[in-house]
């Protein structure tokens, strides 16, 4: 094994393309909060996001060693199996967890340090929290949601309810109008877990790991999806205009017809490319009629 072996394993195993999306969403959540009458600090949003990333890169390090057996099992697609970085390099997993560790180090001494000069407030170190303990109880012990069949929520709260209010928190926003507005991303997010947990089901069930795909049938798999779907339309005509402003309403129907291509093929299409791609286009479209929102 060369050295740089076990640096390209850190770098894929980050999952970058995840960390800019990451990047998006808090860059969202605290974009909402600004038109809801935050006022900027580019120190304070700059220190958060500096705090954010190793934490996120933790999470997925403590995933990739986690995931190591069924990974190892699954037909990887763009957007399921995880990195495919520990079996394509045959390093020992052992290397994420350390990584996994220092990471998580770093993001804590960072947040300390931002608190501690008044560049992050309570609430956002809060936030911060749930983030680091609920995205390591994903993969490891001793909740192991992603085992039990919680894995779908525990994600998608995190990634489309916790992490856009913790972007409200850092600029010094109101928390629950901010949570109310990332609801259907949120919906969406959670499509995007049910789609993207189906390629790996049969991998996940020889290791023993219960994801709603391994549990549920395929008609209660579906019946799911379209329940989700439809909640997470309804949210958006339900929240405009008082929470959702209605150019946000509007551009986010520029998810729809990936939401129904997606609905269209779940559990018949391996690669779930429509439902991620739902997820980022509604992630896109409202950041941009937000800004466009905050300007007129």
């Amino acid at each position: 094994m060369t050295a740089r072996e076990p640096a390209w394993v850190l770098w894929a195993a980050s999952r970058p393309s995840q960390l800019l999306l990451i990047a998006g969403v808090y860059a969202l959540g605290a974009k909402v909060a600004l038109v809801w009458g935050a006022s900027l600090s580019v120190p304070a949003l700059l220190a958060g996001l500096a705090a954010l990333l190793p934490v996120a890169v933790s999470v997925h390090y403590a995933n990739e060693y986690a995931d190591h057996a069924t990974d190892a099992l699954t037909d990887r697609t763009p957007f399921s199996g995880g990195s495919g970085a520990l079996p394509a390099a045959g390093v020992d997993r052992r290397v994420v967890l350390r990584a996994a560790v220092v990471a998580l180090a770093l993001g804590t001494v960072l947040a300390a340090a931002f608190a501690a000069v008044g560049l992050l407030s309570l609430a956002a170190l809060a936030l911060l929290g749930v983030i680091a303990v609920f995205g390591w109880q994903y993969s490891v012990g001793p909740l192991r949601l992603a085992w039990r069949g919680w894995g779908e929520l525990d994600n998608a709260a995190l990634g489309g309810l916790v992490l856009p209010v913790y972007g409200a928190a850092v600029v010094g926003g109101p928390l629950g109008t901010v949570a109310l507005a990332s609801v259907p991303f949120f919906l969406v997010v959670l499509l995007n877990l049910f789609a993207t947990q189906w390629p790996d089901r049969r991998a996940d069930a020889a290791v023993g790991k219960r994801t709603l795909a391994v549990q549920w049938s395929r008609r209660r798999l579906r019946a799911a999806y379209a329940g989700i779907a439809l909640a997470a339309a309804a949210s958006v005509l339900l929240l405009q205009p008082g929470v959702l402003p209605r150019p946000v309403a509007a551009a986010s129907v520029a998810a729809a017809p990936f939401v129904v291509v997606g609905a269209a093929g779940y559990t018949r299409r391996r690669v779930p490319w429509p439902t991620v791609s739902a997820m980022v286009v509604l992630a896109l479209a409202q950041f941009a009629a937000w800004c466009w929102v905050g300007t007129a």
